[in-house]
C-alpha cells in the first residue's frame, strides 16, 4: 500500500507538473483556542516542512473562528471551513476522516505527566502502583480520544468541554489529576503563569500506544498523498528527527521521563492499520 501511495503521489506530480508547482495550494487549519495557545506550533511547523519537501506552493491560513477539536472533525468531515486537521487518531476520526498514517509528534503524544492540585501533593507522591492511581479521577475533554482510553483502562474520567474547562474543573476538585502530554504540558504552564493551585508531578508518567496525525477530508486524496511524501522525504532526509529533537529534546530531558516510574496503559481504540511495528516512527524511553 505505502508503495502505491507513492507511486501515485509520484504520477500527480509527473503528469500534472505545471498545475502542482505553479498553483498556490491554500490550506486552512483550525485557529488556536487563545492568542497565547503555542500547540498549533509544533504541527504547523512539521506541515511546513513536509509541503516544502514536495516542491509545491502554498499558502497556510488558519481559520476565522477558534475550533475545538470536536467542532473541527465536523467541519472538516463536511468539507467546509478548514481542509487540514491535526490531533489523536482513533478509530471514529479514521472512519470519518482520511488520516496521513505517520505520527508526526512520534507517538509522544501518548506519553502523560499529572497535573494536580497543590493541596494534593502528598496523596501523589506515595503512588507506587497502577492500582493506588486508579483511586483518583482523571480530567478530559469529552471529544478527546484519551478520554475512551483512560476509561477503558479502570479510570473514573470527569469530562469536560475542553482544554479551559478541565483545567476549571482540576482547580475546582472535580477530579483529582489532568493527564498532559510531553508534547503541551510545559508550554500550558507558561501561560498559566504563577498558578499556585496547581502542581505537576515530578515521578510519574502514563505511556499509552497513541499517534497524532494530519487527517484530510476522505475526497482530498492529493493533498493526503502530498503530506504523505513529504513527511516520507522529510524522515529520509534526517529533517523530521531534527525538528523533533528541537522542539522537544529539552523538554523529555527537563521533564526526566527516564527516571520517572511508568505506568503502561492499553489503547483499544488505536486503529489496527497504524504502524507500530515500525520503530523508527515512535519515541521510547532508551532501557538504562
Amino acid at each position: 500500500m505505502r508503495y502505491f501511495i507513492t507511486f501515485c503521489i509520484y504520477s500527480i506530480l509527473f503528469i500534472f507538473p505545471s498545475f502542482t508547482y505553479s498553483a498556490v495550494w491554500t490550506i486552512h487549519y483550525p485557529k488556536a483556542l487563545t492568542d497565547d495557545d503555542k500547540r498549533n506550533e509544533y504541527p504547523l511547523a512539521v506541515l511546513t516542512l513536509a509541503l516544502d519537501k514536495t516542491g509545491v506552493r502554498y499558502k497556510l491560513i488558519p481559520s476565522d473562528k477558534t475550533l475545538n477539536q470536536g467542532k473541527a472533525v465536523r467541519q472538516l468531515k463536511e468539507n467546509r471551513d478548514i481542509n487540514v486537521f491535526w490531533g489523536m487518531t482513533d478509530k471514529e476520526r479514521e472512519d470519518g476522516l482520511l488520516p496521513i498514517r505517520i505520527p508526526y509528534d512520534k507517538g509522544l503524544i501518548g506519553w502523560r505527566v499529572l497535573l494536580t492540585r497543590e493541596e494534593d501533593e502528598q496523596n501523589f507522591d506515595r503512588l507506587t502502583s497502577l492500582r493506588s492511581l486508579l483511586r483518583y479521577t482523571a480530567v478530559q475533554g469529552k471529544d478527546w480520544p484519551d478520554t475512551k482510553i483512560l476509561q477503558s483502562n479502570g479510570f473514573n474520567v470527569k469530562t469536560t468541554d475542553g482544554f479551559n474547562g478541565a483545567y476549571k474543573a482540576l482547580r475546582k476538585g472535580e477530579g483529582d489529576f489532568f493527564p498532559r502530554s510531553v508534547i503541551e504540558v510545559t508550554a500550558e504552564l507558561k501561560s498559566l503563569g504563577n498558578d499556585s493551585a496547581l502542581r505537576l508531578d515530578d515521578k510519574l508518567v502514563l505511556q499509552y500506544p497513541a499517534a497524532s496525525y494530519f487527517f484530510v477530508n476522505k475526497s482530498n486524496l492529493t493533498l493526503a498523498k502530498l503530506i504523505d511524501i513529504g513527511l516520507r522525504r522529510a524522515i529520509e532526509s534526517g529533517e523530521f528527527d531534527n525538528l523533533f529533537n528541537n522542539y522537544f529534546g529539552g523538554v523529555i530531558t527537563d521533564l526526566g521521563l527516564a527516571e520517572r516510574q511508568i505506568f503502561r496503559l492499553s489503547n483499544p481504540i488505536m486503529p489496527k492499520e497504524s504502524p507500530i511495528n515500525n520503530a523508527s516512527l515512535w519515541f521510547e524511553i532508551e532501557p538504562k
